[in-house]
């Protein structure tokens, strides 16, 4: 049986928010704006429950896209930037699975009437006018219901998988210390001196370049650039196995090792390639040396300024740091481990990648009459 379909400037009291996002005093009421996240104001605007739709774009740049909508219950301030819709009869309309449906159905009833170039906005009229299909309430709460439930669920397993992450990191972290603490230290200079590969750049050649990322997250693959656009830029090849250190970003955990499938890849004169000596260290333990705590210090006191790119780590003071060298042996020990725990990384990462896909599923075949 094909459901009634009502408009949403019907069903609800539709109110534009009043508050600048920025210069909103902050206080005890939440302040709903366009991110995910609330901010809070020191005035409430409207009392909930309420459907908060943004009608600004997520992404500007000329394109139509909105990232989310809100539910907000209780007293709180709105955004100027985001319309509230207030169910006008909540024995007609249950104000969370409207939230569900929009936040579910928003490319479909919301991104389409998004219009302008620079500035691509929704307006309040055309929202109105978006017709949605209502079940009995009785249904509608059953669908909030599975769908709260099934996410409580997702989020669990999220919660359980963090707990595992952590205590995988800190049982690494036990490893690492007891074959490190007491160990003798030697400079950089002498365990891993800095690597020079330079490359002379010819205009008809294209050269892969190599990113790193902050916070021990490891490197990434960039976009080939032609040798007409490098110009005098100077460029050296990386290895695999290299230990890599962002010169501008090192000082936030931009230190990686160089996997097998960026070896013959390129970084600009910004990247710092160690290669350890193979007697004495390997680069797989002393990546992990400085993204701890006492070794992310010495790269930070070896990289004078302010913050960002004014924050340079200087080639001298990387080579004067001394790291601890314990007997190579117990270090392919550790990095017998560090494989191991990869898999483990790369297990979890396949599995946040399916959960994050369930819940948009959940909610898809909630609408569509299959929960």
């Amino acid at each position: 049986m094909k459901q009634k379909t009502h408009r949403l400037g019907e069903l609800c009291r539709m109110v534009k928010g009043a508050s600048p996002t920025l210069k909103t005093p902050p206080g005890e009421h939440p302040l709903v704006v366009t991110a995910e996240f609330r901010r809070t104001s020191d005035t409430w605007q409207l009392e909930g429950p309420a459907v908060c739709v943004p009608l600004i774009s997520s992404t500007g740049h000329g394109d139509a896209a909105l990232h989310r909508v809100h539910y907000q219950e209780g007293k709180f301030a709105l955004a100027n930037l985001l319309v509230a819709l207030l169910p006008n009869d909540p024995t007609i309309c249950d104000a969370k699975y409207l939230y569900h449906l929009l936040m579910t159905r928003k490319d479909e009833l919301l991104v389409p009437l998004m219009q302008g170039t620079a500035n691509v906005s929704l307006k309040q009229q055309d929202i109105a006018g978006v017709e949605i299909p209502l079940p009995p309430l009785a249904e509608q709460q059953r669908i909030v219901a599975r769908i709260e439930e099934l996410a409580s669920n997702i989020q669990e397993i999220r919660c359980h998988r963090n707990d595992e992450k952590n205590e995988i990191h800190q049982l690494l972290s036990s490893a690492f210390w007891m074959i490190a603490k007491n160990a003798p230290r030697a400079s950089m200079r002498t365990v891993a001196p800095l690597v020079r590969r330079p490359v002379e750049v010819s205009i008809s050649d294209d050269y892969p370049e190599l990113g790193i990322r902050s916070f021990g997250n490891g490197t990434f693959h960039k976009p080939s650039i032609s040798g007409f656009e490098l110009g005098t830029k100077r460029i050296f090849r990386i290895e695999g196995g290299d230990l890599l250190f962002s010169n501008v970003f090192a000082w936030e955990g931009a230190i990686a090792v160089a996997k097998a499938d960026d070896h013959g890849r390129f970084g600009s004169h910004r990247f710092m390639s160690c290669v350890p000596m193979p007697d004495i260290a390997t680069s797989s333990f002393l990546c992990f040396y400085f993204l701890t705590n006492e070794g992310i210090e010495l790269i930070r006191a070896a990289s004078p300024g302010g913050a960002g790119r004014n924050r340079t780590l200087g080639i001298e003071a990387l080579s004067n740091i001394k790291v601890p060298v314990p007997p190579i042996e117990r270090q392919h020990w550790f990095d017998a481990l560090l494989v191991e725990v990869e898999s483990l990384k790369r297990l979890h990462a396949e599995t946040a990648a399916e959960l994050n896909a369930l819940l948009p599923s959940i909610l898809d075949r909630a609408f569509s009459g299959e929960l």
